[in-house]
């Protein structure tokens, strides 16, 4: 398969959906009303942009288009910022400008394209585009989707999201994706035992996670689509290299307790045996349980490959 390339004029022939987490009511609130600016970045770029609702601490900003018309709302959301911190530090008495900072919503189990082989990847970036980029180390509340965050100059953030958005779309996401969604309690995504309920919410924000849009299922309803096919419990079992099981089982047992919770999964680990360079876990629960299970440590375990 033929690298995909992002070309400065005429772009990619395809419609891709980047969603950006923002904190605090002020700078959404700015974002939004100061001189109609979403209106006007809709208009001038040509791609859809939404701003969610709800008294919640973040909102998403979801921006969907064709290649080009995403990179020129990018280019207007990055100049704007700046554009507000030298607003900002006229009444400051602070003398350097602090770097425009952007997080992005990005599924799991492509994190680990992004990081590359030893960080290859990520450090190519950096040095490239002159922007510095992270990838979280946690996923996001009740979701398989991480924060990746971008600071520099305009300039520099722009020419990253570009290599982002061609390494997202060479490695399409694994698996499920259940999407962040900053909701208040009564509207949870995940239940306890695991049960993940295709509530009309799900079906709306399905595509919003950096997915083409030209694929037959919203990936992050795939968990809910098979959850009343049978609910009889089974036992899965799969095998783990022994360089990766401490990264799954996390400090003091946390990684492989969040997984066991998000699931609704018994998982068992055995204990290493003398000669083998590989550890034996067996996945308990419905099939949707295990699925999902199955997905959350895949999804762990091509992190620290790429990290690696």
């Amino acid at each position: 398969m033929e690298p995909i390339k992002v070309q400065s004029e005429g772009g990619l022939n395809v419609t891709l959906t980047i969603r950006l987490l923002m904190h605090g009511k002020v700078q959404t609130h700015e974002f939004k009303l100061k001189g109609e600016t979403v209106k006007k970045m809709r208009e001038d770029s040509g791609a859809r942009i939404n701003i969610s609702e709800g008294n919640c601490p973040e909102r998403i900003v979801t921006i969907t288009g064709p290649t080009d018309a995403i990179f020129k709302a990018f280019a207007m959301i990055a100049y704007k910022f700046e554009e507000d911190i030298i607003n900002s530090m006229s009444n400051s008495p602070a003398t350097s400008k602090p770097p425009v900072t952007l997080r992005l919503v990005v599924p799991a189990s492509q994190c680990g394209s992004l990081i590359g082989k030893g960080g290859s990847k990520i450090k190519e970036m950096r040095e490239s585009t002159g922007a510095q980029v992270q990838v979280a180390g946690d996923m996001l509340p009740n979701s398989t989707e991480r924060a990746v965050t971008i600071s520099g100059a305009p300039e520099a953030i722009i020419q990253c999201v570009k290599q982002i958005c061609v390494v997202l779309l060479e490695s399409p996401p694994k698996g499920a994706t259940i999407p962040y969604r900053p909701k208040p309690a009564s509207t949870p995504v995940i239940f306890s035992g695991g049960q993940v309920r295709a509530d009309p919410l799900g079906a709306s924000t399905a595509n919003l996670s950096l997915l083409l849009q030209h694929q037959p299922l919203p990936v992050s309803v795939a968990p809910a689509a098979g959850l009343d096919a049978s609910n009889q419990a089974s036992t899965h079992e799969l095998t783990i290299p022994n360089d990766l099981i401490g990264c799954i089982i996390g400090r003091q047992g946390t990684k492989i307790n969040e997984i066991r919770q998000m699931s609704g999964a018994q998982i068992k680990i055995a204990n290493a045996m003398e000669g083998s360079s590989e550890r034996q876990i067996t996945i308990t629960g419905t099939p949707a349980n295990i699925s999902l299970a199955q997905y959350l440590i895949n999804a762990r375990s091509e992190i620290m490959r790429g990290g690696m």
